[in-house]
């Protein structure tokens, strides 16, 4: 499963020798860090950078979205956002290297309460060598984060919840939904002008795919009652909270107009869509058993 937030995340500082530590440092080690999860076979692609400085603009630090993969059952699967490197220099004394992700591949239990020996076999000692390395090259050890809702990270991956015990029976389930709709919603202006985002029955749903005919997400509707949304395809990234948006900036004029949320994925495939919505794939909807089977589906490659 794919989240939102980090499930963990390790940091190391490194104190500045003789002459002080340069900005530029930061980019060095963000770079050499993305290097090693190559070398790994987890970062599959260069990464999306950001830089801040300060107000003179001399660079202080740099942030690295990392698009990468893990295997399952014998199949990788990639995700957008799969790591994140943060490198910061503060005042030229102190470097601060962070790496998160965002994906529970590496852990004996899902963030469903679900074992997965196989995957994490296939996924955990890549991660383990990725902290060493990165470890031996600045010859320091990692602080790992604090345990939150979905894992307890360590020096070296993350702890076995099958023996220190989960935070939740489904931390995703509880918390991740919400966690993905607040960041769309964060794109939108509030109103009033929306469906129900919930409902308890089976859903109608259609896919969205974009000009790479890469999958954006899922249009849905309850089949009864007033709910419909759009579920963001998590391992798309960016591209899929943008198409989400538009998406729901439909959906709003559907709801404007007076269209019951059953019909509204007929209204909406016969509009045509701007670019960065994607296209409809299959006009004629699909049953998903309910919402949670369609969450999980938008969240899980």
């Amino acid at each position: 499963m794919l989240t939102t937030d980090p499930i963990g995340d390790w940091t190391r500082e490194v104190e500045a020798r003789d002459g002080g530590l340069p900005p530029s440092r930061a980019v060095e080690v963000a770079a050499a860090a993305h290097a090693v999860l190559g070398r790994a076979e987890i970062a599959v692609s260069e990464a999306q950078t950001h830089v801040s400085a300060r107000d003179a603009g001399e660079l202080v630090g740099v942030r690295l979205v990392c698009p990468g993969q893990w295997w399952e059952h014998g199949w990788r699967y990639r995700a957008e956002e799969l790591f994140t490197v943060r490198a910061e220099v503060w005042g030229r004394e102190l470097l601060a290297l962070t790496l998160e992700t965002r994906s529970d591949a590496w852990l004996a239990v899902d963030t469903r309460g679900r074992e997965q020996p196989e995957i994490h076999a296939a996924n955990s000692p890549r991660l383990r060598e990725v902290l060493e390395e990165i470890s031996d090259s600045l010859g320091t050890a990692p602080t790992p984060g604090d345990e939150n809702r979905y894992a307890v990270p360590t020096d070296t991956g993350f702890a076995d919840t099958r023996l220190v015990g989960p935070a939740y029976d489904d931390a995703w389930g509880t918390f991740e939904p919400a966690a993905r709709m607040r960041r769309l919603r964060a794109l939108l202006p509030r109103t009033a002008d929306d469906y129900e985002e919930i409902t308890e029955g089976p859903v109608q749903y259609v896919t969205v795919r974009g000009v790479d005919e890469e999958v954006l997400g899922f249009l849905w509707a309850a089949r009864g009652g007033s709910a419909a949304g759009f579920e963001p395809r998590t391992a798309a990234g960016e591209p899929a909270f943008a198409a989400g948006r538009a998406w729901l900036t439909s959906l709003r004029e559907a709801h404007r107009t007076g269209v019951p949320a059953p019909e509204t994925l007929t209204w909406l495939s016969r509009r045509t869509p701007s670019p960065d919505m994607g296209r409809i794939a299959h006009p004629r909807p699909r049953t998903s058993r309910s919402l949670d089977a369609l969450e999980e589906l938008a969240g899980r490659w």
